[in-house]
């Protein structure tokens, strides 16, 4: 059964971190729909004012963070001592898990392009242990079709192996597609699948998706995606929803207001970070 779209999210322009404008496509309004993805936010400036302030240090717990910057570049910085930075095309995956804080830098580029993701963690993975990986240009797998091409971000496409984070199922495609090409792709029945139109138009069942616009799609076990005029660049993610409640605050992202005010207390009492580096070692 061929899946059609369901929901289109067009989202809006707020300012986050120290001064970023960015567009919120997905958030506190469509956490049900769009399970597991919490939030997505779009990145898309040629203007370095826009950006450069960055996302100062700050905590999460609960969550898994994936950025993707197809233009640009990230720098990132945490508790458990990681330091390092991405470029064009590459990808900062990070589990927050227990408890991390982060910071995310974003030095001046020709232009800022790309999302980042919040993916929930399953209840009795919510305090697992943190972890931080980045994935660079010579992690990231590019498959030709006949029409276009396949950076596999994560996960398995046709037999290709790419990243596989450590919690929740994700398959996470960069589709590019030639002008008036199409693509179809083969899903699990009752998998949770959205794309996000990161450049340019396309059409789903004759539906036309404009730029920058979230779809979550109805289940079923293939997708068509076909191209408009002009050349265009589709963000596939697949994973399990989880259908479990969800309790969040700011940065915190929890099953129970509880566990929020346990979070919130950890942060005050200096508790909050379970896994941290040992400068002895």
């Amino acid at each position: 059964m061929e899946r059609q779209v369901r929901t289109k999210v067009e989202g809006f322009r707020t300012v986050d971190g120290a001064g970023v404008s960015l567009v919120r496509v997905l958030g506190h309004n469509t956490i049900e729909e769009f399970d597991p993805i919490l939030m997505l936010d779009s990145f898309d400036s040629t203007n370095p004012d826009d950006y450069t302030a960055g996302f100062p240090m700050h905590p999460h717990r609960g969550i898994e963070t994936v950025s993707y910057l197809y233009r640009g570049k990230m720098v990132h910085k945490d508790t458990l001592g990681n330091e390092d930075g991405i470029s064009d095309g590459e990808v900062q995956w990070m589990n927050a898990g227990s408890g991390i804080q982060h910071e995310e830098m974003v030095p001046a580029a020709d232009r800022l392009l790309g999302v980042q993701l919040w993916l929930n963690l399953p209840k009795d993975e919510k305090m697992s242990q943190p972890t931080y990986k980045s994935l660079h240009k010579e992690d990231i797998e590019e498959i030709d079709f006949d029409g276009g091409m396949i950076r596999l971000l994560a996960g398995n496409y046709k037999g290709h192996q790419g990243f596989t984070g450590d919690h929740l199922p994700l398959n996470y495609y960069d589709i590019h597609l030639n002008p008036e090409a199409q693509i179809s792709l083969d899903t699990p029945q009752e998998a949770s699948v959205m794309i996000f139109t990161l450049i340019g138009d396309i059409y789903i069942n004759g539906e036309r998706i404009r730029e920058k616009t979230a779809v979550k799609l109805s289940e079923g076990d293939s997708l068509t995606i076909k191209n408009a005029e002009e050349p265009a660049q589709v963000l596939f993610i697949e994973s399990r929803a989880l259908k479990e409640p969800v309790a969040w605050a700011g940065p915190i992202v929890m099953n129970s207001r509880e566990e929020l005010i346990q979070a919130s207390r950890d942060l005050q009492n200096g508790t909050f970070i379970k896994e941290a580096i040992d400068f002895n070692n």
